[in-house]
């Protein structure tokens, strides 16, 4: 068990072996499920839960810790990595009431069956008295789900923010030791997870803007002693300003497409244009999630299968779409056999990013010298654009 400041545990578990999240998200560090002990002069206070995975790691820290009674267990947000382990922590702790926003609650009663009787309901603003510690209720709605908030501690200026500024990685570490590390994975994190919610993202971050915070204590990753460093990050990543960069993601099946991208690539290259280059069928799609953070223009290279787009191209659509990167420009480059809707398709799947579509290039079976000059216009193209926002010379 860890200790933050004065009374303020860490009881929380790593997940050394965990490598998808949500069936989905790539976790190549592992992960934590933060949960903090509060001991106030009166009350009890535990802030989140952890995995239903690892509620005994849970249990055993509370135990080791003394922990012979909790008043509240703060409920930051419904989602199971934070409250599966309610259920049991009740059990074990029947006086405890769960204290959370209206919106958590209901959540809670879905997801979990607890009883209604189970919980205090709190407004934004709100405070709760443990004696000589005080907790402060934040919403912060939309980072990621609709009903988060995240809670205060008044007077040890702690900020326990729950998924905001969280990072996937497990280590012995309590707080940030490699910065370099920490903000790596803490930008893998908002790449998979946050980047859709830039525009509520930025309210939260004016909301907590009036705290006085030493410390933030988020629920996955380690613990931050030096609060601008994460909230920098962040206030970067949200805004509107992109970098000269392109992130060229492909597939090829018959070397066509290769082909072209290489060209393509080098291009790009040879007008400073920085690129990120990503063959679809062995990507991490974390880091191609980290990549559209602050790319300018994305391009997809595919092939044409039966008229359409290859399923590992309209995957990365699908995934940028869903991202909504601040991507200003997109564009489609490929090949085909006797026919293509292929643009149609990749077009129509990225329907949600607010980009400006640059003419796509297609070549018809393998590419010639007209297809690689079409290559040479759209790189000069790009860096037009660029130039025209003033992210290139």
């Amino acid at each position: 068990m860890n200790e933050l400041r004065r009374n303020v545990f860490s009881v929380g578990a790593i997940d050394w072996d965990r490598r998808l999240f949500d069936e989905l998200i790539p976790l190549p560090d592992g992960t934590s499920y933060n949960a903090y002990l509060i001991g106030g002069s009166e009350k009890t206070a535990l802030i989140d839960t952890v995995d239903p995975t690892k509620t005994s790691v849970l249990i055993d820290n509370l135990i080791r810790a003394g922990t012979d009674r909790i008043d509240y267990v703060i409920a930051n947000h419904a989602e199971q990595d934070h409250s599966g382990s309610l259920p049991d922590i009740l059990m074990l702790y029947p006086m405890a009431k769960v204290v959370t926003s209206p919106k958590c609650k209901a959540m809670l009663i879905d997801l979990l069956r607890l009883e209604e009787d189970s919980f205090v309901a709190v407004d934004d603003g709100q405070t709760l008295s443990l004696g000589d510690k005080t907790l402060r209720f934040i919403y912060t709605p939309w980072v990621h789900w609709p009903e988060t908030m995240s809670t205060y501690l008044q007077e040890d200026k702690i900020l326990f923010s729950c998924d905001f500024f969280g990072s996937h990685l497990a280590t012995s570490s309590l707080f940030v030791e490699d910065e370099a590390l920490v903000l790596e994975s803490a930008k893998r994190y908002y790449a998979e997870i946050m980047m859709p919610f830039r525009t509520p993202i930025r309210t939260n971050l004016k909301k907590i803007d009036s705290l006085e915070i030493e410390m933030i204590a988020p629920s996955h990753g380690p613990v931050y002693q030096k609060p601008e460093l994460i909230v920098d990050a962040y206030r970067d990543w949200v805004s509107d300003d992109v970098k000269n960069e392109v992130v060229v993601a492909y597939v090829s099946m018959h070397e066509s497409t290769r082909k072209m991208v290489e060209h393509f690539v080098d291009a790009l290259i040879e007008r400073n244009i920085k690129v990120k280059q990503f063959n679809l069928t062995v990507t991490d799609i974390g880091e191609l999630a980290m990549s559209l953070v602050d790319a300018a223009t994305i391009v997809i290279g595919s092939p044409t299968v039966l008229v359409g787009a290859h399923p590992a191209a309209a995957y990365a659509a699908i995934l940028a779409n869903a991202l909504k990167p601040k991507t200003r420009f997109a564009s489609i480059i490929g090949s085909f056999g006797w026919g293509s809707k292929m643009v149609e398709q990749l077009t129509g799947l990225m329907g949600n990013l607010k980009v400006e579509v640059l003419e796509p290039v297609l070549a018809k079976g393998h590419p010639v010298d007209d297809d690689f000059a079409a290559l040479d216009k759209l790189a000069d193209k790009i860096l037009s654009k660029h130039k025209g926002i003033g992210i290139a010379s």
